[in-house]
Protein backbone atom coordinates (compact mmCIF):
# COMPACT_ATOMS: atom_id res chain seq x y z
CA UNK A 1 0.00 0.00 0.00
CA UNK A 2 1.29 3.18 -0.47
CA UNK A 3 4.34 3.93 -2.06
CA UNK A 4 6.89 0.76 -1.59
CA UNK A 5 9.71 3.57 -1.23
CA UNK A 6 7.80 6.19 0.44
CA UNK A 7 8.83 6.06 3.64
CA UNK A 8 12.37 6.01 2.35
CA UNK A 9 11.98 9.40 0.41
CA UNK A 10 9.55 11.56 2.05
CA UNK A 11 9.89 12.42 5.88
CA UNK A 12 6.87 12.88 8.29
CA UNK A 13 5.38 16.39 8.17
CA UNK A 14 2.52 17.11 10.29
CA UNK A 15 0.30 19.88 10.39
CA UNK A 16 1.47 23.13 11.60
CA UNK A 17 0.18 24.70 15.12
CA UNK A 18 -0.25 28.20 15.77
CA UNK A 19 2.10 29.38 18.35
CA UNK A 20 1.05 29.14 21.74
CA UNK A 21 1.18 32.98 22.54
CA UNK A 22 -1.54 33.58 19.43
CA UNK A 23 -3.86 30.68 20.30
CA UNK A 24 -4.90 31.11 23.18
CA UNK A 25 -6.41 34.53 21.91
CA UNK A 26 -9.40 32.22 20.86
CA UNK A 27 -10.92 29.24 21.27
CA UNK A 28 -10.81 27.72 17.80
CA UNK A 29 -8.96 24.72 16.71
CA UNK A 30 -5.37 25.90 15.78
CA UNK A 31 -3.47 23.84 12.78
CA UNK A 32 -3.10 24.54 9.61
CA UNK A 33 -3.60 21.46 7.38
CA UNK A 34 -1.01 20.48 5.09
CA UNK A 35 -2.00 20.91 0.77
CA UNK A 36 -3.53 18.02 -0.67
CA UNK A 37 -0.22 17.83 -2.36
CA UNK A 38 1.88 17.44 0.54
CA UNK A 39 -0.59 15.21 2.09
CA UNK A 40 -0.34 12.33 -0.36
CA UNK A 41 3.17 12.26 0.18
CA UNK A 42 2.30 11.49 4.05
CA UNK A 43 0.19 9.11 2.66
CA UNK A 44 2.94 7.48 0.58
CA UNK A 45 5.12 7.01 3.32
CA UNK A 46 2.80 3.81 4.39
CA UNK A 47 4.97 1.13 3.52
CA UNK A 48 3.38 -2.28 2.34
CA UNK A 49 4.60 -3.71 5.78
CA UNK A 50 3.00 -6.88 5.58
CA UNK A 51 1.47 -7.06 8.92
CA UNK A 52 -0.43 -3.59 9.64
CA UNK A 53 -0.26 -3.57 13.42
CA UNK A 54 -1.83 0.12 12.72
CA UNK A 55 -5.24 -1.75 12.38
CA UNK A 56 -5.15 -4.14 14.56
CA UNK A 57 -6.91 -3.04 17.25
CA UNK A 58 -5.13 -6.02 20.10
CA UNK A 59 -5.22 -5.06 23.48
CA UNK A 60 -1.06 -5.48 25.07
CA UNK A 61 -0.73 -4.69 28.35
CA UNK A 62 -4.20 -3.30 29.12
CA UNK A 63 -3.77 -1.13 26.50
CA UNK A 64 -4.81 -1.04 22.84
CA UNK A 65 -2.24 -1.39 20.14
CA UNK A 66 -3.56 0.07 16.77
CA UNK A 67 -6.64 1.08 15.84
CA UNK A 68 -10.26 -0.10 18.11
CA UNK A 69 -12.00 0.18 15.09
CA UNK A 70 -10.13 -1.83 13.11
CA UNK A 71 -9.70 0.66 10.27
CA UNK A 72 -8.33 -0.37 6.71
CA UNK A 73 -5.69 1.99 7.10
CA UNK A 74 -3.29 1.30 4.99
CA UNK A 75 -6.07 0.93 1.92
CA UNK A 76 -7.18 4.25 2.60
CA UNK A 77 -3.65 5.23 2.63
CA UNK A 78 -2.63 3.94 -0.42
CA UNK A 79 -5.70 5.57 -2.09
CA UNK A 80 -5.06 8.94 -0.65
CA UNK A 81 -1.59 8.68 -2.14
CA UNK A 82 -2.98 7.97 -5.35
CA UNK A 83 -5.31 10.50 -5.48
CA UNK A 84 -8.69 8.86 -5.13
CA UNK A 85 -10.27 10.26 -2.51
CA UNK A 86 -14.30 8.79 -2.90
CA UNK A 87 -12.97 5.40 -2.75
CA UNK A 88 -10.42 6.56 0.24
CA UNK A 89 -13.93 7.86 1.63
CA UNK A 90 -15.54 4.36 0.91
CA UNK A 91 -12.89 2.10 2.66
CA UNK A 92 -12.76 5.07 5.52
CA UNK A 93 -15.95 5.17 6.68
CA UNK A 94 -16.93 1.50 5.86
CA UNK A 95 -15.51 1.35 10.02
CA UNK A 96 -15.66 4.67 11.05
CA UNK A 97 -18.59 6.39 11.18
CA UNK A 98 -17.27 9.79 12.14
CA UNK A 99 -14.25 10.21 10.91
CA UNK A 100 -13.83 14.29 10.86
CA UNK A 101 -14.53 13.52 15.18
CA UNK A 102 -11.81 10.73 15.52
CA UNK A 103 -9.20 12.75 13.01
CA UNK A 104 -8.91 15.68 15.87
CA UNK A 105 -9.59 14.40 18.97
CA UNK A 106 -8.23 10.78 18.98
CA UNK A 107 -4.72 9.93 20.64
CA UNK A 108 -3.64 7.84 17.61
CA UNK A 109 -2.67 4.14 18.73
CA UNK A 110 -2.84 3.50 15.16
CA UNK A 111 0.45 5.49 15.18
CA UNK A 112 2.21 3.83 18.13
CA UNK A 113 1.87 0.83 16.43
CA UNK A 114 2.72 1.31 12.71
CA UNK A 115 5.54 0.05 11.61
CA UNK A 116 7.70 3.00 10.41
CA UNK A 117 8.12 3.75 14.21
CA UNK A 118 9.59 1.00 15.03
CA UNK A 119 12.44 2.25 13.75
CA UNK A 120 11.31 5.77 12.37
CA UNK A 121 8.74 8.50 12.19
CA UNK A 122 4.98 6.53 12.59
CA UNK A 123 2.86 7.44 9.57
CA UNK A 124 0.26 10.48 9.97
CA UNK A 125 -2.73 8.16 9.65
CA UNK A 126 -4.66 10.70 12.25
CA UNK A 127 -4.22 13.50 10.36
CA UNK A 128 -4.32 11.70 6.66
CA UNK A 129 -7.90 10.50 7.89
CA UNK A 130 -8.73 14.41 9.10
CA UNK A 131 -7.75 15.27 5.33
CA UNK A 132 -9.48 12.54 3.51
CA UNK A 133 -13.26 13.26 5.71
CA UNK A 134 -12.73 16.93 5.28
CA UNK A 135 -11.77 16.98 1.75
CA UNK A 136 -14.86 14.52 1.35
CA UNK A 137 -17.49 17.13 2.93
CA UNK A 138 -15.96 19.77 0.82
CA UNK A 139 -15.90 17.94 -2.08
CA UNK A 140 -20.14 16.61 -1.69
CA UNK A 141 -19.09 13.10 -1.01
CA UNK A 142 -20.67 13.18 2.04
CA UNK A 143 -24.28 13.75 1.74
CA UNK A 144 -27.52 12.61 2.72
CA UNK A 145 -28.54 9.22 2.52
CA UNK A 146 -31.39 8.20 3.94
CA UNK A 147 -32.88 4.16 3.40
CA UNK A 148 -34.94 2.75 1.09
CA UNK A 149 -36.56 0.73 3.04
CA UNK A 150 -37.97 1.30 6.59
CA UNK A 151 -38.76 -1.93 9.09
CA UNK A 152 -40.88 -0.06 10.97
CA UNK A 153 -38.99 -1.26 14.31
CA UNK A 154 -38.27 1.55 16.70
CA UNK A 155 -35.24 2.07 18.75
CA UNK A 156 -34.90 4.67 21.58
CA UNK A 157 -30.77 5.66 22.48
CA UNK A 158 -30.39 7.79 25.62
CA UNK A 159 -27.51 9.62 25.04
CA UNK A 160 -26.02 11.69 22.27
CA UNK A 161 -21.99 10.67 22.72
CA UNK A 162 -19.70 8.72 20.27
CA UNK A 163 -21.36 6.00 21.24
CA UNK A 164 -24.66 6.77 20.78
CA UNK A 165 -24.16 8.65 17.42
CA UNK A 166 -22.56 6.00 16.17
CA UNK A 167 -25.50 3.43 17.33
CA UNK A 168 -28.06 5.74 15.97
CA UNK A 169 -26.28 5.79 12.50
CA UNK A 170 -26.07 2.02 11.89
CA UNK A 171 -29.61 1.29 12.51
CA UNK A 172 -30.97 3.97 10.70
CA UNK A 173 -28.86 2.85 7.72
CA UNK A 174 -30.29 -0.33 8.35
CA UNK A 175 -34.03 0.87 7.89
CA UNK A 176 -34.69 1.21 11.78
CA UNK A 177 -36.59 3.80 12.78
CA UNK A 178 -33.77 5.56 15.83
CA UNK A 179 -35.14 8.35 18.31
CA UNK A 180 -32.33 10.03 20.68
CA UNK A 181 -32.84 11.22 23.56
CA UNK A 182 -30.26 14.00 24.94
CA UNK A 183 -30.32 15.14 28.37
CA UNK A 184 -28.48 18.08 27.68
CA UNK A 185 -29.69 21.24 25.31
CA UNK A 186 -27.46 20.43 22.61
CA UNK A 187 -26.61 17.03 20.96
CA UNK A 188 -23.00 15.42 21.42
CA UNK A 189 -22.68 14.30 24.92
CA UNK A 190 -18.97 14.41 25.54
CA UNK A 191 -17.90 15.49 21.79
CA UNK A 192 -20.20 18.61 22.51
CA UNK A 193 -19.78 19.29 26.04
CA UNK A 194 -16.54 17.81 27.50
CA UNK A 195 -13.72 17.96 24.73
CA UNK A 196 -12.93 22.09 24.21
CA UNK A 197 -13.37 23.60 21.28
CA UNK A 198 -9.34 23.63 20.51
CA UNK A 199 -9.60 20.12 19.89
CA UNK A 200 -13.38 19.96 17.85
CA UNK A 201 -15.13 22.88 17.25
CA UNK A 202 -18.58 22.72 17.66
CA UNK A 203 -19.95 22.98 14.20
CA UNK A 204 -17.98 20.12 13.26
CA UNK A 205 -20.72 17.96 15.18
CA UNK A 206 -23.75 20.18 14.46
CA UNK A 207 -22.76 19.54 10.48
CA UNK A 208 -22.92 15.61 10.98
CA UNK A 209 -26.69 15.72 13.34
CA UNK A 210 -28.21 17.69 10.45
CA UNK A 211 -26.79 14.81 8.15
CA UNK A 212 -28.50 12.21 10.09
CA UNK A 213 -31.24 14.16 10.54
CA UNK A 214 -31.50 14.05 7.40
CA UNK A 215 -31.15 10.88 6.69
CA UNK A 216 -33.66 10.17 9.20
CA UNK A 217 -32.60 9.75 12.76
CA UNK A 218 -34.66 12.04 15.20
CA UNK A 219 -33.23 14.11 18.27
CA UNK A 220 -34.64 15.11 21.36
CA UNK A 221 -32.65 17.66 24.09
CA UNK A 222 -33.83 18.18 27.32
CA UNK A 223 -35.07 14.87 27.70
CA UNK A 224 -33.75 13.61 31.11
CA UNK A 225 -34.48 9.67 30.88
CA UNK A 226 -35.42 8.66 34.46
CA UNK A 227 -36.56 12.08 35.31
CA UNK A 228 -38.81 14.40 32.92
CA UNK A 229 -38.95 11.04 30.98
CA UNK A 230 -41.02 8.10 31.77
CA UNK A 231 -39.15 4.60 31.53
CA UNK A 232 -42.28 2.78 31.13
CA UNK A 233 -43.46 5.03 28.52
CA UNK A 234 -40.38 4.19 26.31
CA UNK A 235 -40.70 0.50 27.21
CA UNK A 236 -44.24 0.88 25.87
CA UNK A 237 -42.94 2.74 22.65
CA UNK A 238 -40.17 1.24 21.45
CA UNK A 239 -38.71 -2.25 20.14
CA UNK A 240 -35.49 -1.85 21.70
CA UNK A 241 -33.92 0.69 23.95
CA UNK A 242 -29.67 1.45 23.94
CA UNK A 243 -27.98 2.84 26.87
CA UNK A 244 -25.28 5.30 26.20
CA UNK A 245 -25.17 7.96 28.68
CA UNK A 246 -21.66 7.75 29.39
CA UNK A 247 -19.21 7.91 32.65
CA UNK A 248 -20.14 10.89 33.86
CA UNK A 249 -20.03 10.17 37.49
CA UNK A 250 -16.47 12.33 38.26
CA UNK A 251 -14.19 10.39 41.16
CA UNK A 252 -13.67 13.18 43.81
CA UNK A 253 -10.98 14.01 46.05
CA UNK A 254 -12.41 13.55 49.55
CA UNK A 255 -10.01 15.49 52.06
CA UNK A 256 -10.38 18.52 54.59
CA UNK A 257 -11.89 21.61 53.57
CA UNK A 258 -13.25 20.32 50.08
CA UNK A 259 -16.60 21.85 50.85
CA UNK A 260 -15.06 25.42 50.02
CA UNK A 261 -16.80 27.64 47.01
CA UNK A 262 -14.05 27.74 44.11
CA UNK A 263 -13.75 23.75 44.18
CA UNK A 264 -15.23 22.19 41.12
CA UNK A 265 -15.02 19.14 39.27
CA UNK A 266 -13.26 19.53 35.42
CA UNK A 267 -16.08 18.21 33.61
CA UNK A 268 -18.38 21.36 35.14
CA UNK A 269 -16.36 23.51 34.83
CA UNK A 270 -15.22 22.46 30.86
CA UNK A 271 -18.92 21.75 30.07
CA UNK A 272 -19.98 25.64 31.69
CA UNK A 273 -16.86 27.23 29.56
CA UNK A 274 -18.28 25.51 26.21
CA UNK A 275 -21.99 26.44 26.97
CA UNK A 276 -20.77 29.93 27.85
CA UNK A 277 -18.85 30.15 24.15
CA UNK A 278 -22.15 28.81 22.19
CA UNK A 279 -24.37 30.89 24.03
CA UNK A 280 -22.27 33.84 23.55
CA UNK A 281 -22.07 32.99 19.74
CA UNK A 282 -18.33 33.38 19.52
CA UNK A 283 -14.74 32.14 20.31
CA UNK A 284 -12.37 35.46 20.63
CA UNK A 285 -11.52 35.86 23.74
CA UNK A 286 -11.47 39.60 23.85
CA UNK A 287 -15.19 38.87 23.04
CA UNK A 288 -16.36 37.07 26.20
CA UNK A 289 -17.37 39.74 28.71
CA UNK A 290 -18.62 36.53 31.10
CA UNK A 291 -17.76 33.05 32.28
CA UNK A 292 -20.09 31.03 34.41
CA UNK A 293 -17.59 29.40 35.86
CA UNK A 294 -14.27 31.74 35.62
CA UNK A 295 -9.97 31.33 35.81
CA UNK A 296 -9.32 35.37 35.44
CA UNK A 297 -7.40 36.78 37.68
CA UNK A 298 -7.04 33.37 40.11
CA UNK A 299 -4.29 31.25 40.94
CA UNK A 300 -5.86 28.07 38.86
CA UNK A 301 -4.82 24.29 40.58
CA UNK A 302 -5.41 21.18 38.54
CA UNK A 303 -5.68 18.30 40.08
CA UNK A 304 -4.74 15.22 37.88
CA UNK A 305 -3.51 14.72 34.31
CA UNK A 306 -4.73 13.22 30.95
CA UNK A 307 -6.26 14.88 28.25
CA UNK A 308 -8.91 16.41 31.00
CA UNK A 309 -6.53 17.78 32.98
CA UNK A 310 -4.92 19.46 30.07
CA UNK A 311 -7.77 20.48 28.49
CA UNK A 312 -8.26 22.33 31.83
CA UNK A 313 -4.93 24.13 31.88
CA UNK A 314 -5.48 25.49 28.15
CA UNK A 315 -8.97 26.29 29.31
CA UNK A 316 -7.57 28.21 32.06
CA UNK A 317 -5.30 30.16 30.31
CA UNK A 318 -7.81 31.33 27.97
CA UNK A 319 -9.64 32.25 30.43
CA UNK A 320 -7.14 34.72 31.78
CA UNK A 321 -5.68 32.88 34.94
CA UNK A 322 -2.33 34.16 36.26
CA UNK A 323 -0.63 31.08 37.41
CA UNK A 324 -1.22 27.12 36.80
CA UNK A 325 -0.65 24.55 38.67
CA UNK A 326 -1.44 20.50 37.65
CA UNK A 327 -0.76 17.65 40.04
CA UNK A 328 -0.37 14.48 38.93
CA UNK A 329 0.08 11.37 41.17
CA UNK A 330 2.18 9.11 39.05
CA UNK A 331 5.85 9.75 38.79
CA UNK A 332 6.82 11.57 35.03
CA UNK A 333 6.69 8.87 32.62
CA UNK A 334 10.24 8.32 30.71
CA UNK A 335 11.38 10.59 27.39
CA UNK A 336 11.77 7.39 25.57
CA UNK A 337 10.12 3.70 25.44
CA UNK A 338 11.35 1.85 28.36
CA UNK A 339 12.74 -1.90 27.64
CA UNK A 340 9.64 -2.84 29.14
CA UNK A 341 7.49 -1.07 26.59
CA UNK A 342 8.50 -2.61 23.53
CA UNK A 343 6.71 -1.64 19.90
CA UNK A 344 3.81 -2.20 19.15
CA UNK A 345 2.62 -1.55 22.81
CA UNK A 346 1.10 1.80 23.40
CA UNK A 347 4.28 3.90 24.38
CA UNK A 348 4.43 5.27 27.86
CA UNK A 349 6.84 8.20 27.24
CA UNK A 350 6.25 11.42 28.71
CA UNK A 351 4.20 14.18 26.58
CA UNK A 352 3.74 17.64 26.46
CA UNK A 353 0.06 18.50 25.36
CA UNK A 354 -1.05 21.78 24.41
CA UNK A 355 -2.30 23.08 27.09
CA UNK A 356 1.00 22.50 28.77
CA UNK A 357 3.02 24.33 25.97
CA UNK A 358 0.94 27.37 26.47
CA UNK A 359 1.59 26.96 30.48
CA UNK A 360 4.94 27.28 29.35
CA UNK A 361 4.72 30.12 27.28
CA UNK A 362 2.64 31.95 29.62
CA UNK A 363 4.59 30.96 32.67
CA UNK A 364 8.09 30.08 32.00
CA UNK A 365 7.81 26.29 33.63
CA UNK A 366 5.98 22.91 33.32
CA UNK A 367 2.78 23.48 35.13
CA UNK A 368 3.03 19.58 36.49
CA UNK A 369 4.07 18.42 39.86
CA UNK A 370 4.65 15.27 39.62
CA UNK A 371 3.96 12.56 42.42
CA UNK A 372 1.61 14.73 44.76
CA UNK A 373 -1.76 15.46 45.80
CA UNK A 374 -3.92 17.47 48.05
CA UNK A 375 -4.05 16.79 51.67
CA UNK A 376 -6.64 19.29 52.24
CA UNK A 377 -8.04 22.40 51.15
CA UNK A 378 -7.92 25.94 53.36
CA UNK A 379 -10.82 28.64 52.88
CA UNK A 380 -10.95 32.43 53.68
CA UNK A 381 -13.39 34.04 56.42
CA UNK A 382 -16.08 34.08 52.98
CA UNK A 383 -15.80 30.12 52.50
CA UNK A 384 -13.74 30.25 49.10
CA UNK A 385 -10.66 28.49 48.99
CA UNK A 386 -7.44 30.03 49.56
CA UNK A 387 -4.95 27.50 49.67
CA UNK A 388 -4.44 24.06 49.59
CA UNK A 389 -2.10 21.90 51.33
CA UNK A 390 -0.11 19.76 48.87
CA UNK A 391 1.42 16.46 50.15
CA UNK A 392 4.17 14.74 47.96
CA UNK A 393 3.86 10.99 47.64
CA UNK A 394 6.01 7.67 46.65
CA UNK A 395 5.62 3.96 45.75
CA UNK A 396 5.40 1.36 48.27
CA UNK A 397 4.77 -2.08 48.04
CA UNK A 398 0.83 -2.47 50.16
CA UNK A 399 1.68 -5.15 53.03
CA UNK A 400 -1.77 -6.43 52.72
CA UNK A 401 -2.57 -6.62 48.78
CA UNK A 402 0.81 -6.52 47.65
CA UNK A 403 0.36 -3.84 45.17
CA UNK A 404 2.04 -0.99 44.80
CA UNK A 405 0.71 1.89 45.77
CA UNK A 406 1.51 5.70 46.04
CA UNK A 407 1.32 7.21 49.63
CA UNK A 408 2.26 10.31 51.38
CA UNK A 409 5.76 11.18 52.29
CA UNK A 410 5.93 12.18 55.85
CA UNK A 411 6.36 15.45 56.46
CA UNK A 412 6.59 16.64 53.06
CA UNK A 413 3.58 19.37 53.01
CA UNK A 414 3.82 22.69 51.56
CA UNK A 415 0.78 25.53 51.38
CA UNK A 416 -0.05 26.67 48.29
CA UNK A 417 -2.86 29.83 47.19
CA UNK A 418 -5.35 28.93 45.10
CA UNK A 419 -8.30 30.60 44.42
CA UNK A 420 -10.24 27.96 41.90
CA UNK A 421 -9.74 23.96 42.07
CA UNK A 422 -10.17 21.89 39.21
CA UNK A 423 -10.59 18.45 40.11
CA UNK A 424 -9.82 16.23 36.86
CA UNK A 425 -9.22 12.42 38.80
CA UNK A 426 -11.39 10.45 36.13
CA UNK A 427 -14.67 8.77 36.61
CA UNK A 428 -15.88 5.95 38.76
CA UNK A 429 -18.47 5.25 35.84
CA UNK A 430 -22.53 5.56 34.79
CA UNK A 431 -24.58 7.94 37.32
CA UNK A 432 -26.73 5.52 38.84
CA UNK A 433 -30.03 6.94 38.23
CA UNK A 434 -30.55 5.93 34.89
CA UNK A 435 -29.42 2.29 36.08
CA UNK A 436 -31.92 2.72 38.38
CA UNK A 437 -34.55 3.55 36.58
CA UNK A 438 -34.31 0.28 33.80
CA UNK A 439 -33.43 -2.07 36.81
CA UNK A 440 -29.66 -3.05 35.35
CA UNK A 441 -27.59 -4.14 37.20
CA UNK A 442 -24.08 -2.82 37.27
CA UNK A 443 -20.88 -4.26 37.67
CA UNK A 444 -18.01 -3.77 40.29
CA UNK A 445 -16.80 -0.55 38.68
CA UNK A 446 -20.65 0.94 38.42
CA UNK A 447 -20.47 0.11 34.73
CA UNK A 448 -23.73 -1.20 33.22
CA UNK A 449 -23.34 -5.06 33.67
CA UNK A 450 -23.64 -7.79 30.59
CA UNK A 451 -22.03 -11.21 29.74
CA UNK A 452 -18.34 -10.31 27.94
CA UNK A 453 -18.65 -9.08 24.53
CA UNK A 454 -21.93 -8.88 24.75
CA UNK A 455 -24.29 -5.60 25.03
CA UNK A 456 -27.62 -7.09 25.89
CA UNK A 457 -28.47 -6.11 29.89
CA UNK A 458 -30.46 -8.21 32.19
CA UNK A 459 -33.43 -6.21 30.97
CA UNK A 460 -35.31 -7.68 27.95
CA UNK A 461 -34.77 -5.27 25.25
CA UNK A 462 -32.63 -2.78 26.42
CA UNK A 463 -28.91 -3.12 25.42
CA UNK A 464 -25.81 -0.48 26.69
CA UNK A 465 -22.73 0.76 24.71
CA UNK A 466 -20.04 3.33 24.73
CA UNK A 467 -18.52 3.98 28.15
CA UNK A 468 -21.53 3.60 30.34
CA UNK A 469 -20.80 0.18 29.40
CA UNK A 470 -16.88 -0.09 29.74
CA UNK A 471 -15.76 2.95 30.96
CA UNK A 472 -13.96 5.78 30.59
CA UNK A 473 -12.50 5.43 27.39
CA UNK A 474 -11.69 6.78 23.97
CA UNK A 475 -13.79 8.09 21.26
CA UNK A 476 -13.14 5.28 18.78
CA UNK A 477 -13.81 2.83 21.39
CA UNK A 478 -17.21 4.33 21.99
CA UNK A 479 -17.70 4.42 17.98
CA UNK A 480 -16.57 0.90 18.18
CA UNK A 481 -19.06 0.13 20.83
CA UNK A 482 -21.99 2.03 19.44
CA UNK A 483 -21.31 -0.15 16.27
CA UNK A 484 -21.58 -3.33 17.58
CA UNK A 485 -24.32 -2.89 20.52
CA UNK A 486 -26.10 -1.54 16.63
CA UNK A 487 -25.55 -5.00 15.38
CA UNK A 488 -26.60 -6.89 18.20
CA UNK A 489 -29.75 -4.74 18.29
CA UNK A 490 -30.62 -5.46 14.67
CA UNK A 491 -30.27 -9.44 15.46
CA UNK A 492 -32.37 -9.11 18.40
CA UNK A 493 -34.67 -7.63 15.88
CA UNK A 494 -35.01 -9.56 12.88
CA UNK A 495 -32.95 -12.47 13.74
CA UNK A 496 -29.54 -11.59 11.72
CA UNK A 497 -27.39 -8.52 10.71
CA UNK A 498 -25.60 -7.38 8.05
CA UNK A 499 -24.26 -4.65 9.72
CA UNK A 500 -20.13 -3.99 9.85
Amino acid sequence: MGKPTGFMEYDRKQTSAESPKDRVKHFNEFHQPLSMEERKCQGARCMECGVPFCQSGMMIGGMASGCPLNNLIPEWNDLLYRGNMKMALKRLTKTNNFPEFTGRVCPAPCEAACTCSLNGDAVTIKDNEYAIAEYSFEAGYIKPSPPTHRTGKKIAIIGSGPSGLAAADQLNKRGHYVTVYERSDRIGGLLMYGIPNMKLEKHIISRRVNLMKEEGVTFITGADVGNNISVEELQKEYDRIILACGASNPRDIKVPGREAKGIYFAVDYLKAATKDLLDAGTTTVEEIDHFTISAKGKKVMVIGGGDTGNDCVGTSIRQGAVSVLQLEMMPKAPDRRAENNPWPEWPRVSKTDYGQEEAIDAFGDDPRMYQATVKEFLADEQGNVCKAVVVRLESKKDEASGRMMMVPVPGSETEVEVDLVLIAAGFLGAQSYVAEAFGVELDQRTNVKTEAGKYQTNVDKVFTAGDMHRGQSLVVWAIREGREAAKAVDASLVGYSNLA
